[in-house]
């Protein structure tokens, strides 16, 4: 039944992706959309790819820094082959790669599920905080462009929002009183939920997990680690800047429109469907369309950026797992053995 329901979920979602892509392309021109395509500079593509490879090494050695704190020092490779193929595998199934990654490094460096996917969290978490920053800039920089652009799109919504307004208080006042009801329940009945085995291996692997998030406060060089998280964010805006100069019709753009561009392609990629396909696309064809870029031209800008890197994810993630399939599993005793030797190297 669980495997139906998956099934069913991930199909749902690539009907919904393929449902997007169709929309954002059913009134295009596709001759000029070819056209566009064919006047691609691959010099600045190739550029363009070059800061995504960038990106991910600093990507890799930013969540190296983050697992060290855990107690466990995986090796720098096996990190980075274990964040592309978890990259990888969010192409194929969205939220998954978090997990593959982690179970990467379980196998590679014994490194616990747990505390290795508390660390991706805390990663997440930073991101959304770069994100909030890019698109706060954005705001500042383009406030009159966002503010036509959202008073058009929900000007003739607003009522019916307005009306649904008391159904949502009603919604959240529900499931805060049967939060409330299991906190009660919980709190009541906490020592015979001690005495249950199940209850308490969930408590363990909570915190472990948490031992992962909460690695960040106790990186050693901070100013490094921060450093790559505004590198990597910086390369980040790069791509989507470069690939401006790729195509005649989007040369012309400033820089703000390539900070409008990362921040509304970064929620298009972060979309719970398979790579962001049809939710990237539409996203940024209608923001380039505000700064008069012609719908074809839009397209070919979002596939373009999203296939390359799409395809440059892909082979880097396929080599990764290549290299992580050709070691030997790590050993339970070797782990515990590696891990004496960490803890008696730091007292």
């Amino acid at each position: 039944m669980r495997k139906l329901l998956s099934f069913l979920k991930y199909s749902l979602l690539l009907g919904l992706s393929a449902f997007l892509m169709w929309y954002a392309l059913k009134e295009l021109d596709f001759e000029k959309l070819w056209a566009e395509l064919q006047s691609i500079s691959y010099g600045w593509l190739l550029l363009s790819l070059l800061l995504g490879v960038a990106a991910y090494l600093s990507r890799a050695y930013r969540w190296y820094m983050q697992i060290k704190p855990t107690g466990y020092s995986p090796s720098l490779r096996n990190t980075y082959n274990a964040m592309m193929v978890g990259y990888v595998a969010n192409l194929v199934l969205p939220r998954m790669g978090e997990v593959v990654r982690c179970s990467m490094l379980r196998r590679t460096d014994g490194l616990p599920v747990n505390k290795g996917f508390g660390t991706v969290i805390a990663e997440r978490l930073i991101d959304m905080v770069m994100l909030a920053i890019f698109l706060g800039l954005t705001f500042l920089l383009e406030l009159e462009r966002v503010r036509n652009f959202l008073l058009g799109l929900f000007t003739d919504k607003y009522d019916s929002m307005e009306q649904s307004l008391g159904s949502l208080y009603l919604v959240g006042g529900i499931v805060m009183a049967v939060g409330l009801v299991f906190l009660a329940l919980g709190l009541l009945y906490l020592k015979k939920l001690q005495q249950n085995a199940f209850f308490m291996k969930a408590v363990g692997f909570v915190k472990g997990m948490l031992q992962g998030v909460f690695s960040i406060s106790k990186i050693d060089n901070q100013f490094v680690f921060w450093g790559h998280t505004i590198f990597v964010w910086g390369m980040y805006y790069g791509m989507s800047l470069v690939v401006f100069y790729a195509m005649p019709a989007t040369s012309g753009l400033s820089p703000v429109a390539g900070l409008s561009v990362l921040v509304v392609g970064s929620l298009g990629m972060a979309a719970p469907v398979q790579g962001g396909v049809g939710v990237y696309h539409l996203l940024v064809q209608t923001t380039l369309l505000l700064y008069g870029v012609p719908k074809e031209a839009g397209m070919a800008y979002a596939l373009v950026a999203h296939t390359s890197q799409t395809l440059l994810v892909v082979v880097m993630g396929v080599i990764s797992f290549m290299s992580i399939m050709l070691q030997r599993p790590v050993a339970a005793g070797e782990v515990a053995e590696a891990n004496a030797h960490i803890h008696e190297y730091e007292r």
